[in-house]
């Protein structure tokens, strides 16, 4: 798969950047910015290409025959319950408890459209979890794809969420207008998602 992917991304002129260290076993990789059903692709072929087999999160109700075997087994689906009555957090963390070895890709945003604030729960899971945070992208107007810095939580969100906006803030969306530099502050809820 490494060298298909790489061949693949090769002949549509992307470029991959950066690794996830190799000592690093667990990690939330964020995966922004994140405006088009392209990005999936770009970022599965790029892990791919650097030898990284990461895991996503999607809706549960996308695992239906037959797209949901392939959802699991090439893709890397986590289905995940986003009712009112689920913590989305406690099942990501239960799944990093419970593996010795998981890279698990998570949007910021939570969906392709803009977005007025990011999620929240990327950061609580790396917390609960005691993983890092290592901030995965793909810019369109670079062609480039791969893994920045890691990132491990301080406790303190707004200022993390400084450090890993401004890494992003020059990476080019592939719709620009639907990706978020400036998101507002969370408030309390229980949006955790």
């Amino acid at each position: 798969m490494k060298l298909f992917a790489k061949i693949i991304l090769k002949l549509w002129g992307w470029k991959i950047h950066g690794i996830i260290p190799q000592n690093l076993k667990k990690c939330i990789i964020m995966a922004a910015p994140h405006t088009s059903n392209l990005d999936f692709f770009v970022g599965r072929l790029a892990y791919a290409a650097i030898g990284v087999d990461i895991k996503f999160l999607i809706k549960k109700e996308l695992f239906v025959f037959p797209i949901g075997g392939i959802l699991r087994t090439w893709g890397g689906g986590i289905a995940v319950d986003r009712g009112k009555r689920t913590n989305v957090v406690e099942q990501i963390v239960s799944i990093f408890d419970s593996a010795d070895s998981i890279y698990v890709m998570i949007t910021p945003e939570g969906t392709r459209k803009y977005s007025a604030r990011w999620k929240k729960g990327f950061y609580l899971i790396s917390e609960k979890a005691n993983v890092p945070i290592a901030l995965g992208y793909a810019d369109y107007a670079k062609k480039e794809a791969g893994v920045g810095p890691v990132i491990y939580p301080t406790g303190d969100y707004e200022a993390d969420l400084k450090i890993i906006q401004d890494f992003y803030r020059d990476k080019t969306a592939r719709h620009p207008e639907n990706f978020n530099l400036t998101p507002k502050k969370e408030d309390d809820s229980h949006d955790e998602s």
